[in-house]
């Protein structure tokens, strides 16, 4: 069982740090195969929202060692570029199907399809899917400007009446995606996405943060100390006492003692 180096709250946040990222991986797994077994259990079945991307490679790879009745789960995720097909190799669909759908062979998987002709009934489409019955976990990551899914700094909104909507990326995510390799230039990355927002994310029962690697170490560190806004969507997290971030010592490198005093 892996154990955290340093636990803390951030306000309604508990931060938990893992020797290695590994490690972290392996506690973020445990803790997503106990909560969906739960809901199993007491409903019946489970729905949980995965994102993609590198951060989530140490996390779904632990998931295989765990007993999970995927049987009764529905997994969505949480966004897809615009114009991008299910077959790119940075579609984050294929990441869904590649790592979680051929895998662990849930009941149904709900994919986001980027390359339709009307994006908007695309949105209203998925937003009624999510809306269907509430989710019991969301697992996600932050990204290196602090974004959450798509919900870019300044143009994420804390109180969205929508779910999923169209997200213009901005220059700092869109270079992310050429620095973890998924597009060569950054003119190959597409300039939208289909976005779950913030009050879709946050709406689930349980919230699970993944932030490995010394990349997001800035984002973290302002998540856990700058002042709740929109410039660092990720700062909402410490408002949001059913979630819980799991770093290792990378990600973590930037955290000051006095934000990081234990309980």
């Amino acid at each position: 069982m892996s154990k955290a180096v340093q636990r803390f709250r951030a306000e309604d946040l508990d931060v938990e740090v893992y020797p290695s990222e590994v490690e972290m991986g392996r506690a973020a797994a445990a803790n997503t195969a106990h909560i969906l077994r739960a809901a199993v259990a007491e409903r019946g079945s489970a729905r949980v929202v995965i994102a993609t991307g590198n951060s989530q490679f140490a996390f779904t790879d632990a998931l295989a060692d765990h007993d999970v009745p995927w049987d009764r789960v529905t997994v969505f995720h949480m966004d897809e570029y615009v114009g991008i097909d299910a077959g790119h190799s940075a579609s984050f669909r294929r990441w869904i199907r590649e790592r979680v759908e051929d895998r662990f062979a849930p009941r149904d998987v709900e994919y986001i399809v980027g390359d339709v002709a009307d994006v908007q009934a695309e949105c209203d489409r998925y937003e009624q899917a999510l809306r269907a019955a509430p989710l019991d976990l969301v697992c996600m990551g932050i990204g290196e400007n602090g974004h959450l899914a798509f919900n870019e700094p300044f143009d994420a909104r804390f109180d969205d009446d929508r779910w999923v909507r169209v997200i213009t990326l901005q220059p700092e995510s869109r270079a992310q995606q050429v620095g973890e390799g998924h597009f060569g230039t950054l003119d190959e990355v597409p300039a939208e996405a289909i976005s779950l927002t913030i009050p879709a994310l946050l709406s689930a029962r349980q919230v699970q943060i993944c932030a490995p690697e010394k990349r997001k170490a800035a984002a973290v560190a302002r998540a856990l100390r700058d002042e709740v806004s929109t410039a660092c969507p990720a700062t909402i997290l410490r408002r949001t006492p059913q979630a819980r971030l799991f770093l290792e010592p990378d990600s973590a490198g930037m955290i000051d003692a006095a934000t990081s005093s234990t309980h």
